[in-house]
């Protein structure tokens, strides 16, 4: 029987590394339109995740009404406004392309 350090020392058998070929990235795949499609979203749902976290503690901070807890609400509220001005930028361009060139005729 052949012990953990019999094993790392050999190399990799084939069926070993055609398993582990599974788990590269798939280059063609994110450049399809689907990969494209994923991509998209995933960002559009990293903004908006992050306006509602940045919504919660900015309201959570506020409630100490001290001097830092205030600047803490005000930075939040701007990080707010840019992430969602981001998420609509994502969604105009990406998401929803057809509809802006179907008002701009």
């Amino acid at each position: 029987m052949l012990s953990a350090r019999d094993r790392r020392d050999r190399p990799p058998e084939e069926g070993v590394v055609a398993e582990l070929q599974g788990f590269a990235v798939d280059k063609a795949f994110f450049t399809s339109h689907k990969g494209i499609l994923l991509e998209t979203e995933l960002d559009f749902l990293r903004c908006v995740s992050a306006i509602i976290i940045f919504l919660v503690v900015s309201f959570a901070a506020v409630t100490s009404r001290d001097g830092a807890a205030i600047a803490a609400f005000v930075f939040g509220i701007i990080l707010v406004s840019v992430f969602a001005y981001d998420a609509l930028k994502i969604y105009r361009t990406e998401m929803a392309p057809g509809a802006i060139q179907g008002d701009q005729q």
